[in-house]
């Protein structure tokens, strides 16, 4: 079981396997208000980084799982640095349908609502892990701009424009499935050339040491096409943030 494995090359070197900074992820943090001892569960876990700090700073007791076994891995090493082992725990498995046998504090899936078959299934799924009085968070891109056509959305990756909301209706969106937005941290241009950026050198470094393997040349078709693409079109449309839910 494990993810595609192009994703595990690009995004070997990341920490946050979203558009956020550590900034922006210590800012959600507090947001939250969460007491220590606060159970987190965190579906699409990655590479840990947010439980790790978290158990760090807040002192939460979190679960993550993950289906890339190299970000799992990565993810318990970073909760031995940071000496908070014995506070996380990371599963390689499938998230999809995962619900936690005891009920979490916060309940969050941040930038993977793949797993539940999009925002409103991701929901239904947290949901089932989570306390009375706790709270669901959601990582998600929105539109920044219309794109004009499905040709500037396939730009940024995205098969129709559809298939992401402009902010306001994103956050209408949630009403709609009977839930209050109680907080929202949004990513910022500088979280977008981290996270995409930060591939780049990732992709030429392991293009160096992997001529042969036989991925290299998709490897080096990204690197030579991936910067102007972003440019052009992820960095000016997309948005992305985590958002706060509690049901009504």
């Amino acid at each position: 079981m494990d993810i595609p494995r192009i994703f595990n090359i690009t995004e070997s070197a990341h920490r946050i396997h979203n558009p956020f900074t550590p900034e922006k992820l210590a800012t959600l943090g507090a947001a939250l208000r969460m007491e220590k001892g606060t159970r987190v569960l965190d579906l699409g876990s990655g590479s840990g980084e947010m439980l790790c700090t978290w158990a760090r700073d807040y002192g939460i007791i979190g679960t993550g799982i993950d289906m890339s076994q190299l970000f799992s891995e990565q993810a318990k090493l970073r909760a031995e640095e940071l000496g908070v082992v014995e506070q996380v725990q990371f599963i390689h498995g499938d998230a999809a349908g995962y619900v936690s046998d005891d009920k979490v504090g916060v309940a969050a899936c941040v930038g993977a609502t793949w797993i539940g078959g999009g925002v409103a299934g991701t929901i239904e799924l947290l949901a089932q892990s989570l306390r009375a009085g706790g709270i669901i968070l959601i990582g998600e891109p929105y539109w920044r701009q219309l794109p004009l056509t499905d040709d500037v959305a396939k730009g940024c990756l995205v098969n129709l424009i559809s298939d992401f909301l402009m902010l306001p209706e994103l956050l209408a969106s949630f009403s709609r499935l009977g839930y209050d937005v109680v907080e929202m941290v949004l990513a910022d241009q500088d979280g977008w050339d981290r996270y995409e950026a930060a591939k780049w050198l990732t992709m030429r470094r392991w293009l160096e040491t992997n001529p042969d393997d036989e991925l290299a040349i998709e490897v080096r078709a990204q690197l030579t096409s991936e910067p102007q693409r972003y440019a052009a079109y992820t960095r000016e449309y997309l948005g992305w943030g985590v958002f706060a839910l509690m049901p009504r």
